[in-house]
């Protein structure tokens, strides 16, 4: 019985040192993508009032009638992989309490990277019409994840989120 019992545990043993490439392998969904890091975003001009978005009237779609604004701030950023391609998940900071209707929103309509395999979000929320208080950060923390398929993470080697004050993104392996 002894022998059988130690049979057992040098067989697992063996099983879980061969495994010790799991962890830099391509298939390991951890290594898909690596860890968020916070970059800084442009300061916006002088002479430019922030409660007025930077897309025109003129240039929207039919329909798109949301008018959001960038989050304060991004503090952290996730991809995991999935079947059907990946889950971004950003968290974020609001500037004050009450922030509604979160979106993720590309800054390429057809989710094609640029020519350096960047893919950007923007990180942008409502925020109510009359006057709320700032609160602590807990209260103003924003969740918000969005799913790419795999065709469109194709030619993506990085996926960048912007937010007001700076911009998190995550380069694949």
């Amino acid at each position: 019985m002894r022998c059988m019992a130690l049979m057992a545990f040098l067989v697992t043993t063996l099983a879980l040192t061969a495994c010790s490439g799991w962890r830099t392998s391509r298939a390991n969904p951890s290594n898909w993508f690596g860890s968020s890091r916070t970059m800084e975003t442009t300061a916006p001009a002088e002479d430019a009032n922030p409660l007025i978005p930077q897309r025109s009237a003129i240039s929207s779609r039919p329909g798109d009638a949301y008018i959001g604004v960038l989050i304060q701030e991004i503090t952290d950023l996730r991809i995991e992989r999935d079947p059907s391609g990946a889950i971004i998940y950003a968290e974020g900071i609001a500037a004050r309490q009450g922030a509604y209707d979160a979106r993720l929103i590309p800054e390429n309509e057809d989710l094609t990277p640029d020519e350096n395999g960047v893919l950007t979000y923007r990180f942008e929320v409502l925020y109510p019409e009359h006057p709320t208080s700032v609160g602590s950060e807990q209260m103003r923390r924003i969740i918000i994840a969005t799913d790419l398929s795999v065709q469109a993470l194709e030619a993506v080697r990085t996926i960048r989120v912007e937010a007001a004050t700076n911009a998190r993104e995550s380069r694949r392996r």
